[in-house]
C-alpha cells in the first residue's frame, strides 16, 4: 500500500468511505447504521459520529424505520461541476444537434480512470431509467467510451487500467478476455470509434468516439445508442460513426 502524505486526513477519509459505501448498495439506497457499518468497514462508534455530521452538513438524509440517504446537497456540487467544466459546455449544443441528426440516444461521459462516468444524456422516449441519468458509472474496459479513450492511452496505461479492474460481466454478451478487449481496442484507435453489441444492456448496440483536450490526451467520449431491433450493425455504423466523429471533433478542446 503507497504511503500517505502527512497532508492526509484520515477523519475526512473516513466520511467518504462512508459516502461510498452507499454506491450500488442492495437496501434501495438507504441504510441503518448496522448496514453502514457492514458496507464501508467502520466500527459503530465511527459510523454514528460520522453519519450524525453528514446529516448536519446535508450530505446525508434521515428516512423511515432509522435509515438514511445521499443528501440532496450533493446536487449542488453536481450543478457546479457541470456549468464550469469545458467540456459540458462545449458539448451540450453539439449534442442537441447530434441527436437530431441520428434520432437516436446520445450521451458524453467522462473518463475516470477504471469508470466512465456519464454528465451529458439526451434520451429518446424509449430508454430505461437509469439511461436517463447523469453520475452513472459504467466500467471501462467494457463500455464504447472506455475503449476508445483506452485507444488514445499507451500500451502500458491499457494495460494497468485492465490489471487493477474487476473484468466480470455486465450483460452475457459482455467481453471479459483481456487480450479480446485489446483488440477492441486497438480496432477503435484504427477506425477513430469504438463498437459494442449488448455489452451493457441487451439487445443495445453504441458507437463512441473520443473527447481529446488540447495536448491529445483523451478526457471522455460522446456516444450514440440504438436498438438491435431498429438497426443492422454495418448500417448503424455507415449512418452514425461519422456524425458521432465530426461531433467528438468539435467538442474536443
Amino acid at each position: 500500500m503507497t504511503e500517505k502524505s502527512s497532508l492526509y486526513v484520515k477523519s475526512l477519509e473516513k466520511a467518504f468511505i462512508l459516502l461510498q459505501a452507499f454506491n450500488n448498495n442492495a437496501h434501495g439506497g438507504r441504510m441503518t447504521h448496522t448496514e453502514m457499518q457492514q458496507a464501508s468497514g467502520l466500527d459503530s462508534s465511527t459510523v454514528q459520529r460520522v453519519s450524525h455530521t453528514l446529516v448536519e452538513l446535508g450530505y446525508l438524509e434521515r428516512g423511515p424505520n432509522r435509515t438514511y440517504g445521499i443528501g440532496r446537497k450533493f446536487l449542488e456540487h453536481a450543478f457546479e461541476f457541470l456549468r464550469n467544466s469545458p467540456v459540458v459546455q462545449r458539448a451540450s449544443p453539439v449534442l442537441m444537434q447530434l441527436q437530431a441528426e441520428t434520432g437516436e440516444r446520445v450521451d458524453v461521459s467522462l473518463f475516470n480512470d477504471l469508470t466512465m462516468i456519464y454528465a451529458l444524456r439526451r434520451q429518446t422516449k424509449r430508454q430505461t431509467f437509469y439511461a436517463t441519468l447523469i453520475g452513472r458509472q459504467v466500467p471501462t474496459y467494457a463500455s464504447t467510451g472506455g475503449r476508445v479513450v483506452m485507444a488514445h492511452l499507451s500500451p502500458a496505461e491499457r494495460e494497468d487500467i485492465l490489471d487493477r479492474s474487476e473484468l466480470k460481466q455486465v450483460t452475457p454478451k459482455t467481453i471479459t478476455d483481456k487480450a479480446t478487449i485489446l483488440e477492441r481496442v486497438d480496432l477503435a484507435r484504427q477506425k477513430g470509434y469504438a463498437l459494442c453489441l449488448e455489452e451493457m444492456m441487451l439487445g443495445e448496440i453504441v458507437l463512441a468516439c473520443p473527447i481529446l483536450d488540447s495536448a491529445g490526451a483523451p478526457v471522455g467520449a460522446i456516444h450514440v445508442s440504438g436498438s438491435l431491433a431498429d438497426w443492422d450493425v454495418q448500417a448503424f455504423e455507415e449512418r452514425n460513426a461519422p456524425l458521432a466523429i465530426q461531433a467528438a471533433r468539435a467538442i474536443s478542446i
